[in-house]
């Protein structure tokens, strides 16, 4: 019963959460513009289907993974929906502020006329759904597109000057799964080994589901083979997909996972790696008994893990998780929890690189905030 209640409270969020969308999406869209009564029962329709659709699909995935398909509808609308709220927010509260300061100049004014309100809706409907369907267009071909290779050249104190022009490639948030599935994988790994890379960092979010269901999804990465290695932190999503099988799994596939754990990356330069916060992480295990000398390299699933690495002077972390924002704007809500959103960052001699992931998570859209392979050039600093 204790564990009944958190699932049924949170399925009752959720499901509001779902509804009360829908219904804001069919009010603005479907009754304010006044639709003919056949495009209104259509819209009507289509609205109440999406809206039982989405989480039915979500539950048969678990159930029943052969419905890729429909999985595919539920998720690109989720993302569609998800603009078409924030869009439509943003334009009632323009209208909202546009009427109180008429209302603060005029008092007396007079109402609006009813034909107008029609009309108003109408072009409001037509302009947000023309914006989002363009943004959505876009979305989607970006996430899908092939992923851009970010190059940055980063200083290290202390770097061996044999090390320098160390390549160093980090992905992060891959998100294999329902979605994303072996010849996506495997193009991803052609592009990494195309950059010759001395080492591969992956920063958490691989896989949402567990080594049974995507033990072939994930072989591609065995194919990576850069001469010091390839290493992996957690991030939250391994710990809801078995993440105890996937850290005996992951060697297998020749992926070196570091669980509060220190390893030599080459002669002069250390690599660690830390656990999610939905672990236990455990930064000073990590570092015990580092030569203060020797630059270090932390692989941290979250930017929030980033400001006890700089108390502690590690001089590059790597992160992911924000996957700076996905879809715009919903960016300004991750912006809020995580105090990094994408980019090369620095706090006194430490710095953190976020990535703004190489897959994605639920919607198949990426809005202003492309998918990315880094690419780290190593020089002394």
């Amino acid at each position: 019963m204790s564990r009944l209640f958190p699932f049924l409270l949170f399925l009752a969020v959720a499901l509001s959460l779902v509804a009360g969308m829908h219904f804001y999406v069919w009010a603005r869209l479907v009754r304010d513009p006044e639709l003919p009564q056949a495009w209104a029962r259509a819209g009507t329709g289509a609205l109440v289907a999406l809206a039982i659709g989405l989480p039915v699909s979500l539950w048969l995935s678990r159930v029943a993974p052969d419905i890729r398909p429909l999985l595919w509808l539920a998720f690109v609308w989720m993302g569609v929906g998800f603009l078409l709220v924030a869009f439509l927010g943003i334009a009632d509260a323009g209208r909202l502020a546009l009427w109180a300061a008429r209302r603060l100049n005029n008092p007396e004014s007079a109402p609006v006329d009813p034909a107008r309100r029609v009309l108003l809706a109408r072009t409001l409907a037509a302009g947000v759904g023309g914006v989002v369907a363009g943004l959505s267009a876009l979305g989607i071909r970006s996430a899908l597109g092939a992923v851009e290779v970010k190059e940055l050249t980063v200083r290290l104190r202390g770097l061996p000057p044999a090390l320098e022009g160390f390549k160093l490639v980090q992905i992060s948030d891959v998100h294999v799964g329902p979605l994303l599935r072996k010849d996506w994988v495997s193009g991803v790994v052609a592009r990494i080994n195309s950059l010759s890379p001395d080492a591969v960092a992956i920063t958490g979010d691989l896989v949402d589901g567990s080594v049974e269901e995507l033990r072939d999804h994930v072989a591609p990465l065995g194919n990576l083979k850069p001469p010091h290695g390839v290493f992996f932190s957690t991030g939250n999503h391994e710990y809801y997909s078995g993440v105890a099988e996937w850290l005996q799994h992951l060697p297998t596939l020749g992926i070196q996972p570091l669980s509060n754990l220190r390893v030599e990356l080459a002669p002069g330069l250390d690599l660690a790696g830390i656990d999610d916060p939905s672990g236990a992480p455990d930064l000073a295990r990590a570092l015990h008994g580092r030569d203060p000398q020797k630059p270090i390299i932390l692989l941290a699933h979250q930017p929030r893990q980033f400001a006890e690495a700089a108390r502690h002077e590690v001089d590059l972390t790597l992160s992911g998780h924000t996957h700076g924002g996905q879809i715009w704007p919903f960016s300004w809500v991750v912006a809020m929890v995580q105090p990094y959103l994408a980019g090369l960052h620095a706090r006194g001699r430490s710095q953190l690189y976020v990535s703004r992931g190489t897959g994605f998570w639920g919607p198949p859209l990426r809005v202003f905030a492309p998918a990315e392979i880094t690419l780290f050039t190593l020089r002394p600093a």
